[in-house]
Order: structure tokens, then C-alpha cells, then sequence
């Protein structure tokens, strides 16, 4: 059931025919797409597939859902289901999404047949291998009943129901899995939580678990995120169907509450075999991939970190649905294969510029535990040092300016190699007002001190040749990565220490807030989400502290103004002496 307070809806648009992909309901409907079938004008069928529209199911409450099954043709073999699960719609497609992206994220129409659920497996792929595709419409999403919630208990209880019937329809072999990247992943972690006994497998590629905080109020600080443009452009459902209006809870708790809480997924209880995949450079998942890899209570689990942005490597590295067919051959097949020699850890370390990633970097696990944390203090001259300053040192920045900051330093006398979850550690006070919230990133510069930035692609699949030569328009965090940022608002600085996955990860629980007299000095524990960096001879490590988000937003233009006793004003100051040691921590393996 959903938790005890009462969630506020918006309305959301009414699906039209052809709109995303959306059909009126065919329930009852089944046809046979020949091999060859290219209704989408993007990449054939190989084989004949199954199309069963509209299959309902009716969940504990009563609510009807609706789903599609792609299948296998022409066989009587049972076969396992992987669930795509998500509240866009079931036949909304990758082809509808990726022209709104930056270069259509340099997935080519060619990789795509146009049946896969968006972030979800393509039936193309994945049904001659074997293994029945399950696209389902959520609770009140096209024309399933009910209000669209998102996330959270009342989900994962209606994906428990979805996953126990499509296990007992007469062409599944009884085993049910789950994929997908992105919102399809991070329902993944609510449902296998709920622990239905026939999902055997899951594999959440870039999936948040815990949305208050690595989503919608990061550090405490509130910001809708992509969530507007999802919202407007994607999501549909019927005339009585609304949409969970994340805003509006906020603006009723702007701590965390029964609501938010439900928003975390419990990571401890997943109890099926799990592969995970996420990145340095998705400004929204990094953190709950390494939370799952952290908690999941078992052995079987897998965790492999990229470089690249999650839908190119869904859809247009083979490799990837390679891998994650020996996984799911292993656990919904019960194929005796080599899955289980797969390194448990592996992870990439960005060169960024024009240097493409190193992938497939193994470590006996995740932090590696060779890992030596170094304590650099922030100095005068913009330099990190060794020791703590030994003076009196104020360093102020104006908060309102995003190019406004306080900078730091360091550079490598020899290559060194950072994996793991960076932190810093700030003395800091404000004068005009009794909240403020403070920003830091981690910036990677070449010997001659520019500011470099990663690809998220490849450069082989871009339009261009260099970083440099991406016009500012065509900059967004779908294709760049600046480096990893961390957020705290000074009145959310409390920390469980009991519920923190590291020492370099503190975890705020944000249950109420402790407002800082103008004027005084507050010690701020900021985890900065996790990197993987290689630095050469003479290159640098920039540290970045100011007021205002210092990354590049995404899609910033569909999110309201935040209200004004919510903003940064004046200056920001930065204390640093043996008194007060402003430091960051950095992992060195």
C-alpha cells in the first residue's frame, strides 16, 4: 500500500492516436510480425515475433493494467519474460524520444526496430534469442487504470502482481526478469525489494534508488530536474489519470517526509541475482548504482561502470546485450554458461579532452580496497596542500554568480589514478542569510591549465572530431561531463552515520532543518559523487566551490524559478586554518 499521507496530482495530457506511439486499447488482439517486418523504417526483424496487445492484468486491488507481449513465433517452447516497467508508455519508443537529444544521442535509427519500450530491451534482439519482451502501461498510464505514481510502494506492490501473472501465462517458463536503463531500472530496485518469487534476474542499468536525494533534492536542494520535460512530452494517461507533482510535495514538505521516504528503495531486501551497470557521467543514477552494489545482501551481483551515455550503450554497443544475455541465459535459462567467471567489478577511468575512456578496469571490489584516501587543505593562492593552513584564512565568493567561485588546485607530479567516492569537507559561514547551499565539483585540467570535459560517446559515432568543436547549444549533460559534483544546503548538514554506505559518503537524513545564525561558522560534510579519473604527469585537479549548480543542467528551461527564500544570496565564505580545516578527500588506487 502506499505510504500514510496523501500525494498531490497534476494533470497530464490525454493520449492521442499516433502520439507516442500510442494505439487505443486492442485487448484480445494477437498478431505475427514476419521476419523482415520493418514497420518503423529503422532496423528489420530477424525473425517472427508474437505481437499479443493490450494482455490485462488485474492487481490486487482491482486496477486493471495493460501490457504487450512480444514473443517468439511459431514455437511451443516456454520461454522466460523480461518486464520493461515504467509510466511512459508501452509503445512509446526510443525513435519517438532521441530526436529531442543532442545529435539523438548517436543511437542510429538502424539500431533500433522501433518495438522497443523506451530504455527497455528491443524485441528485435532479444526474442530470437529466446525470451518474451513485456512492455507494460503502469497504473494510470495510457489507458491502465488508476493515478500515475511514481516510484515508491504502491509500484513495486503492482509490479510484485505483474511479475507473479506473467509467470503463470501459458507461454512463460515460469522465470520472470527485469531491464532496462534510466526510470525502467530504477523500478527495478522498488520491485525486486518487494521479493516476487518468480523474478530471477534483474539488471538495473543507470537507476537511482532513492529519488528525495539523488534526484529531485540533492543535498537538500530542490530542483525538478528532466522531470518537467518528462512530464510534458512524454507522459500520457487517460481523463480521470494524474501525475505525482513532485513540486507541489515539496513545497508541502520541503524535509523528508512518509512521502519521500517511500521514494527510497530498501536495497537490503533484493534477494535475486542482480547486474548493474552505471557511470561517472549521469547526473542523476551514479549514486544509487553504487548503493545497490553496496547493499544488495548477496553474492550474486554484478557491477560494471562505463563511459558512455547510458542509451547509446543500451542500444548501439552490441557488446552490452551480449553480456546481459549470458546473465539472463544463466538465470532465467538455468544455462550452465561462464556468467559466473565474470569479474564481480569492473570500472572505467575518464581521460576526458579528446582521450577516450579505459573501460573494464577490474577490482576486487568497489571502493577498491587499496584505496588510499589523501586529506588535501584548501590554501591560499588557490592551492591544495598536504598540511592545514596554519594562518587565518577567509576566502569568499559571491553566491548568486555562477562564475563566481572559490579554486583550488593541485597538481600531479606523477600519473595517478582517482577511482572512488571523492569528499569535502568545508568550515563555511554566510552573512545575509540563515540557509545557504553550496556546490563542488571536481575539474580535470590539462598541463597547460584549461578546463577539460568528457564525451559521452564515442568519437567515431559523433559529428565532430574534438570537444572544441561543440557549439555551446549543442552542450548538454546527455553529451558532456564536467566532473563530479556535490551538493549539501547548510541546514541539512546532520548526519546518520549509522545509515551511511561509506565514511566518504555521509548520509543526510534530512528530517528536519537546522537554520545557521548569519555570521556563523558551520562545519559541512559534502559527499561528492563517486569519479573515475586518470591524471597524467603535470596535469591538475581543479576544486570548485561556489553558489549556484555548476555542471551542466538539464533541460533547465522547462523548470519554474525556485522560490526566493530558497536561493542563495551575498557572499559565501570559505574558513580555513588549523581551527578550521577545509579539506577534500580524494581516493587514490
Amino acid at each position: 500500500m502506499p505510504p500514510p499521507v496523501q500525494s498531490a496530482y497534476k494533470r497530464i495530457a490525454q493520449p492521442v492516436v499516433g502520439e507516442n506511439g500510442y494505439q487505443p486499447c486492442q485487448c484480445g488482439k494477437s498478431e505475427v510480425l514476419p521476419k523482415g517486418w520493418n514497420g518503423f523504417n529503422a532496423k528489420a526483424l530477424k525473425s517472427d515475433i508474437r505481437l499479443d496487445h493490450d494482455v490485462e492484468i488485474v492487481v490486487r486491488d482491482g486496477v486493471r493494467l495493460y501490457a504487450d507481449v512480444y514473443r517468439p513465433a511459431n514455437t511451443d517452447e516456454k520461454v522466460p519474460a523480461v518486464l520493461s516497467w515504467s509510466f511512459y508508455g508501452k509503445k512509446y519508443s526510443a525513435l519517438e524520444m532521441l530526436p529531442m537529444c543532442v545529435w539523438k544521442c548517436c543511437v542510429k535509427p538502424s539500431d533500433l526496430s522501433g518495438l522497443e519500450k523506451f530504455e527497455g530491451l528491443d524485441p528485435q534482439t532479444w526474442c530470437p534469442r529466446g525470451y518474451a519482451i513485456v512492455s507494460v502501461d503502469t497504473r494510470g498510464a495510457g489507458h491502465s487504470d488508476g493515478q500515475i505514481c511514481v516510484m515508491g510502494t504502491q509500484d513495486a506492490e503492482d509490479g510484485y502482481d505483474v511479475v507473479e501473472a506473467i509467470a503463470k501465462m501459458d507461454w512463460c517458463n515460469g522465470r520472470v526478469g527485469m531491464a532496462g536503463n534510466s526510470a525502467l531500472a530504477i523500478s527495478q530496485w522498488f520491485i525486486a525489494a518487494q521479493q516476487p518469487p518468480s523474478l530471477k534476474a534483474i539488471a538495473p542499468w543507470e537507476g537511482s534508488g532513492d529519488i528525495y536525494r539523488e534526484q529531485f533534492c540533492r543535498g537538500g536542494w530542490f530542483s525538478m530536474s528532466n522531470f518537467d520535460l518528462i512530464a510534458k512530452a512524454i507522459v500520457r494517461g487517460s481523463e480521470s489519470s494524474g501525475l505525482e507533482d513532485f513540486e507541489e510535495m515539496y513545497r508541502r514538505s520541503n524535509v523528508s517526509s512518509p512521502f519521500w521516504e517511500d521514494k527510497r528503495a530498501d536495497l537490503t531486501k533484493v534477494q535475486c541475482p542482480v547486474f548493474i551497470r552505471g557511470s561517472d557521467v549521469s547526473s542523476i543514477h551514479t549514486m544509487g548504482s553504487i548503493r545497490g552494489w553496496l547493499e544488495v545482501p548477496h553474492t550474486n551481483k554484478w557491477i560494471q561502470w562505463g563511459s558512455k551515455q547510458e542509451w547509446y550503450e543500451l542500444y548501439s554497443v552490441p557488446e552490452s546485450n551480449e553480456e546481459l544475455g549470458r546473465f539472463f541465459d544463466r538465470y532465467l535459462k538455468s544455462k550452465q554458461n561462464d556468467w559466473e567467471d565474470t569479474p564481480k567489478v569492473r570500472w572505467s577511468a575518464l581521460q576526458f579532452g579528446d582521450r577516450e575512456a579505459i573501460d573494464d578496469i577490474v577490482l576486487e571490489d568497489f571502493p577498491a580496497p587499496s584505496t588510499e584516501y589523501r586529506q588535501f587543505f584548501l590554501g591560499n593562492d588557490q592551492q591544495l596542500s598536504i598540511t592545514a593552513y596554519p594562518q587565518t584564512l577567509r576566502i569568499e565568493y559571491d553566491s548568486e554568480d555562477r562564475h563566481s567561485v572559490a579554486e583550488f588546485n593541485y597538481k600531479f607530479e606523477k600519473p595517478a589514478r582517482l577511482i572512488g567516492l571523492p569528499k569535502a569537507v568545508l568550515y563555511m559561514s554566510c552573512e545575509e542569510r540563515d540557509d545557504f547551499t553550496v556546490f563542488v565539483i571536481l575539474r580535470k585540467k590539462d598541463k597547460n591549465g584549461k578546463e577539460l570535459m568528457h564525451l559521452n560517446f564515442p568519437f567515431h559515432a559523433t559529428p565532430v572530431k574534438s570537444i572544441d568543436e561543440i557549439p555551446e547549444a549543442e552542450q548538454a549533460s546527455l553529451n558532456l561531463h564536467l566532473g563530479s559534483v556535490g551538493i549539501l544546503r547548510a541546514s541539512h548538514r546532520e548526519i546518520d552515520s549509522s545509515r551511511s554506505i561509506h565514511s566518504q559518503f555521509p548520509f543526510h537524513p534530512h528530517k528536519r532543518q537546522e537554520k545557521v545564525a548569519p555570521g556563523t561558522v558551520v562545519k559541512l560534510e559534502i559527499g561528492i559523487w563517486a569519479m573515475g579519473v586518470d591524471f597524467d604527469e603535470d596535469e591538475s585537479i581543479s576544486v570548485k566551490i561556489g553558489g549556484q549548480y555548476p555542471s551542466i543542467a538539464e533541460y533547465k528551461t522547462f523548470s519554474r524559478p525556485r522560490p526566493e527564500h530558497e536561493l542563495n544570496r551575498g557572499k559565501h565564505i570559505i574558513h580555513c586554518s588549523e581551527e578550521y580545516p577545509s579539506s577534500v578527500i580524494l581516493p587514490f588506487i
